[in-house]
């Protein structure tokens, strides 16, 4: 199988490495140091304090290689736009495209029952044309549940977790996306196949949606949040809305906020992603996290004042990061 992994940053990193592993035939696209790093070494693994090589094909542009069987992207949701309509080169009939990304996707809604007249999430997919570049059929939702980071370009350590959720927007799977889960579950991953995806990645953002930004507005690690009884609160209060809007969408969760937060608080004092991107000065993965929730309870009618009030917060400060660098 061919595949193209679009980032090689932590997660698309550890992908590469592991299906190369694998014997897969494996491309990536990468830019600057990493490009060259994995050019010279192809990427780097480290397990359990051992640093391994895996050979890559390494390029910068997709109208380098062909047409592809799978294309993993594992980006950041602000990427996302322009590298849907950059790898149209790699896309052939029977090409799949798995999203290994956090938060709620463009095609959210197609699979779901019809709760709105609009499909479209414009905070996500602002031209609402992402549909016209990648087909909801050939795309196959991923869910992350692993923590791993960039050592130093093109070497990716593993720190906990292993496991993939993968499914199509449309329910159950189909052969190719069967075929994809045998494939990573032979490079070392754990996966389930879902054929309800939507409802795992609303389950995921749950917690995402009010930790990531809190965290990025107060510079707190997890702990300080939830230990302080007011800013656990809130993170109730808002995750009480997304449950509803999760509920009237087809996407139930059984699970509290005051259960997910304990769950939580049992990690420890950690950094989250969106903390890591305020001190290294990167754009913030928010909206894919927190507006794309306010903008759906607008299409449903539906009052979210605490997720209101955390969208404007963290936009605001992802305004005033941006005009600073």
């Amino acid at each position: 199988m061919k595949v193209c992994v679009y980032g090689a940053g932590a997660i698309g990193g550890l992908i590469a490495a592991r299906l190369s592993a694998a014997d897969a035939t494996v491309s990536v696209i990468a830019r600057g140091q990493t490009l060259l790093a994995l050019q010279q070494n192809g990427v780097g693994l480290t397990e359990e304090g051992e640093t391994r090589f895996y050979p890559v094909s390494a390029v910068s542009h997709a109208n380098e290689l062909d047409v592809q069987d799978l294309i993993i992207i594992a980006v950041k949701q602000p990427a996302v736009s322009a590298i849907i309509k950059n790898i149209e080169p790699l896309i052939g009939e029977q090409t799949r495209v798995l999203l290994a990304m956090n938060g709620v996707p463009w095609w959210f809604f197609d699979g779901l029952p019809k709760v709105t007249s609009d499909p479209i999430l414009t905070t996500v997919d602002p031209q609402g044309d992402l549909r016209d570049h990648l087909p909801s059929h050939q795309v196959i939702g991923c869910v992350v549940h692993l923590a791993a980071a960039s050592t130093s370009p093109g070497v990716i350590k593993l720190s906990t977790g292993n496991h993939l959720i993968i499914g199509e927007p449309s329910g159950e799977p189909s052969a190719p996306t069967l075929q994809i889960g045998e494939l990573l579950k032979k490079s070392g991953f754990s996966v389930d196949i879902s054929a309800t995806i939507q409802r795992n990645i609303w389950f995921k953002l749950l917690g995402n949606m009010t930790i990531n930004p809190i965290s990025a507005l107060t510079r707190a690690t997890a702990d300080r949040i939830l230990d302080d009884p007011l800013l656990n609160q809130f993170c109730c209060k808002a995750m009480t809305e997304a449950l509803a809007i999760g509920h009237e969408i087809g996407c139930p969760i059984d699970q509290t906020p005051e259960e997910r937060n304990a769950q939580t608080q049992t990690l420890g004092a950690f950094k989250t992603s969106m903390l890591q991107d305020v001190e290294a000065g990167k754009p913030l993965e928010y909206v894919a996290l927190v507006g794309v929730v306010y903008e759906i309870a607008e299409k449903l009618g539906k009052e979210v004042p605490y997720t209101a009030a955390l969208y404007g917060l963290i936009r605001q400060l992802d305004k005033s990061l941006q005009a600073n660098q």
